[in-house]
């Protein structure tokens, strides 16, 4: 069985079509292979995917790949995933199967409070982000890296609690198919806007926030 490393934390018709959704990546993803699959959800919002078959081994490598994997255990010095839970004045905190603390002298994404940081980089909610577990834990460099060629680009809107086909379609009702280049799939329910070259920011976030119940923050260079 493998864990994976983003949530479905969303209730009702809202979860059932976000696990639909997931489904049906999961099967882009290894339905080539030699294996079966269930797809659950435990107790703390963590989807599971159960494969069995030839080429379970294979499947469960491609799983971890794409999305990451909660793990029982953690060892000095790995690379591991988690999901944003909350900040405060000391640091983030994610949860990787259990909380994992980062410090905010950890970070290594520039000066400011951690709120501060975090809206810089348009941290949403839940966003997985990797970590090296140690003492004390850090941001991975690979997470550093990403977050600062977010900071980089012609700019970007990040959202959870909306699947990638929900975050599209409100582009489109609010009349901006046109001011971005894609919606990136960072976890199932956590999505960045692309915007195109001379879009702003947070204009386009002013004008779908109507349309989308969600947490918006705008990446700022």
């Amino acid at each position: 069985m493998v864990v994976l490393a983003t949530k479905c934390y969303v209730e009702g018709d809202a979860r059932e079509r976000a696990l639909d959704g997931l489904r049906s990546l999961v099967e882009n993803a290894v339905g080539d292979l030699a294996v079966e699959y269930e797809v659950g959800l435990r107790h703390d919002d963590f989807p599971s995917v159960t494969v069995s078959g030839e080429d379970e081994t294979i499947a469960r490598n491609v799983l971890r790949e794409e999305w990451g994997a909660i793990t029982p255990e953690f060892e000095a010095g790995e690379v591991y995933t988690g999901t944003l839970e909350r900040w405060d004045d000391e640091g983030l905190v994610l949860d990787a199967g259990e909380e994992i603390r980062i410090p905010s002298d950890q970070l290594g994404l520039g000066p400011g409070t951690p709120d501060q940081v975090r809206t810089r980089y348009g941290l949403v909610q839940h966003l997985p982000m990797q970590f090296v577990y140690g003492d004390p834990n850090r941001l991975a460099d690979a997470e550093r890296d990403r977050l600062y060629e977010w900071s980089r680009g012609a700019g970007r809107v990040n959202v959870n609690s909306a699947t990638r086909g929900e975050t599209r379609a409100t582009v489109n009702r609010a009349g901006h198919a046109q001011d971005i280049i894609t919606v990136e799939r960072l976890g199932l329910l956590e999505q960045s806007i692309i915007c195109a070259e001379g879009t702003d920011p947070p204009g386009l976030l002013a004008s779908i926030g109507g349309y989308l119940p969600a947490e918006l923050l705008c990446v700022v260079e």
